[in-house]
């Protein structure tokens, strides 16, 4: 009997204090960042002065590049993430301790593979090799034999000069910016550095003595790292990274960060790689043709056109590649000053109205008086309609400039996008709107409301409206004739339609069959391919869409596009 209640007493101890034992063992078993990764918390790490990546503002405060990167996966993930900035050595001993999860920008290496993961690149690091003004550039690693080179401590270079001991006398510093500091002051010869963040401090710091006088690394890739084998949190990272490449918002956080340091450029590495990918299937494609034309003479034809119209898709597709990097430019150039204006406007409006009131007291007790070459009785009326008509125009410059962006933008080929069609037909009357208004000054757009959405490509939707708008414009015989535009829903049928008719020459009845075979067009002697209308037959087909040519000589021409509604919508 005593034996069972002292059974029964331990029973009852063991059940009420097992869960704080075992609470208090996981809290001095398991490291602090991988208490926080089980609480919900990852901590990720970072050098505390690698600017534009990574480093501590005025205010304190972790910001750059990588901050924002971290800070957008946490969000498009649903992680809650801690930012923790510090020297880069130190940060390094605590990933591998496990205080902290995960480091946001680490050049990956063989060097490192071993202690290692990383996730795909996020950036792309160059390495330069700084030295005080008049200093013989540095070709190769050899230069550096027997001099004395900083290296931030812990840092890739640190680990490839140790690694490849080239006899330089190697000087560890904590940061980038004590290295140039240094270098500056004259000590030292070299200073071994990314070059980014070097031409960034150096500017910011006033250090004008000093220009790299060598890179004797091709690119390095940048990268999300975690301690080997924590592939979990990578994972969620690499994931978050692809979202973010995907959805445009990395392109952004790049240019604000990396886009004045680093503008558009495409090298020579790139352009052989991608010649020599062009290149290969090309010789396939001939050898084939080569040996179908031994055997099978009868297909020579239909082999060598499918062949042109491949290569002239190829080149039509590069010349797209090359105007998206133009755009690219061209925009960033455009966006500057217009946000300028659209930043300023508002504060010369709002300085006019702050002093409109000691004016019309001026006017009240003087009559009226010459301001600025006007007389006040009309500048009070034109000046605030002169601001709003500059800041309309800003605005439309903005939203023309960003139009042309989406349009020239690489496409993906995803054909899983809700389409509104109606915002699709305004993008492209937004692009085309200078062709349009050199052509004629009658362009009527009727667009029904509440239409549904399609299933496809907005991009390649857009194309097509483009190319039916332009084909209409060079159709049209004088600027009186007019352009109409019109969208709607047929609902026994399930599609959404668009019709563009034009009051142009027409077509011949014997060409209106051919009008969408590749190579075919009436306007070769002023450049005309014969691409245009067939590639937006194929756009269409690929959306499981129709598109149907009805014209007459000298009556015009209509097109009629039908896309499949989405079920539902």
């Amino acid at each position: 009997m005593i034996r069972s209640r002292y059974i029964k007493t331990a029973l009852l101890i063991t059940r009420r204090f097992l869960p704080a034992l075992l609470l208090l063992a996981m809290c001095v078993i398991m490291p602090c960042s991988a208490w926080a990764a089980a609480a919900g918390t990852i901590v990720v790490g970072g050098d505390h002065n690698y600017p534009p990546y990574e480093f501590i503002d005025k205010d304190g405060h972790p910001a750059g590049f990588n901050v924002d990167l971290t800070r957008a996966i946490a969000e498009v993930m649903g992680m809650s993430v801690e930012i923790r900035l510090g020297r880069w050595d130190e940060i390094r001993r605590a990933l591998r301790t496990g205080e902290v999860d995960i480091v946001q920008g680490m050049v990956q290496a063989d060097v490192r593979a071993k202690d290692y993961d990383f996730s795909p690149p996020h950036s792309i690091i160059n390495q330069s090799v700084f030295a005080r003004r008049g200093t013989k550039p540095v070709r190769d690693l050899n230069d550096l034999k027997g001099k004395e080179v900083f290296v931030q401590n812990g840092g890739m270079m640190h680990d490839y000069l140790l690694e490849k001991n080239v006899g330089a006398r190697i000087v560890p510093v904590d940061t980038h910016i004590d290295a140039l500091r240094q270098l500056a002051a004259g000590k030292h010869d070299y200073a071994l550095v990314g070059n980014l963040p070097g031409l960034y401090l150096s500017r910011e710091f006033g250090l004008s003595n000093i220009v790299p006088v060598g890179r004797l690394f091709a690119g390095q890739p940048y990268c999300y790292a975690v301690k080997k084998g924590n592939e979990q949190i990578l994972s969620q990272f690499s994931e978050g990274l692809a979202i973010l490449k995907n959805t445009g918002r990395y392109q952004k956080i790049h240019d604000k960060w990396l886009g004045a340091l680093e503008p558009p450029t495409v090298s020579w590495r790139k352009i052989l790689t991608y010649a020599a990918i062009t290149a290969l299937p090309l010789l396939l494609l001939l050898s084939a043709i080569g040996y179908i034309n031994r055997r099978l003479a009868r297909e020579v034809a239909l082999r060598t056109q499918e062949m042109q119209l491949q290569q002239q898709q190829l080149i039509q597709a590069d010349k797209m590649a090359s105007l998206g990097v133009l755009v690219s430019g061209i925009a960033h150039e455009i966006n500057n000053p217009t946000g300028l204006l659209l930043y300023n406007l508002p504060v010369l409006k709002k300085i006019f109205r702050s002093t409109e009131e000691h004016l019309e007291q001026r006017f009240q007790k003087e009559g009226d008086f010459m301001i600025g070459g006007l007389r006040y009785s009309q500048f009070r009326e034109d000046i605030p309609l002169l601001i709003d008509e500059m800041q309309d125009g800003a605005t439309r410059i903005k939203r023309i400039v960003e139009d042309l962006k989406d349009f020239a933008r690489k496409d993906t080929s995803q054909m899983d996008q809700s389409v509104l069609l109606n915002d699709v037909v305004r993008a492209a009357l937004r692009l085309v709107d200078n062709s349009i208004r050199k052509t004629t000054g009658n362009v009527v757009t009727t667009l029904a409301e509440g239409l549904p959405a399609v299933r496809g490509n907005a991009q390649r939707i857009e194309q097509v409206v483009v190319n039916l708008v332009l084909n209409a414009c060079q159709a049209l015989p004088d600027p009186t004739k007019g352009i109409f535009l019109s969208t709607s829903f047929d609902a026994e049928r399930n599609e959404v339609l668009l019709q563009v008719r034009d009051e142009g020459v027409g077509i011949a009845s014997e060409d209106l069959h051919r009008i969408a075979d590749p190579f075919f067009t009436t306007k070769r002697e002023t450049g005309g391919t014969g691409l245009g209308l067939s590639v937006s037959a194929s756009i269409i087909k690929e959306h499981q869409g129709t598109m149907v040519f009805e014209s007459e000589p000298g009556e015009g021409t209509s097109v009629r596009v039908a896309l499949p509604a989405l079920q539902g919508a």
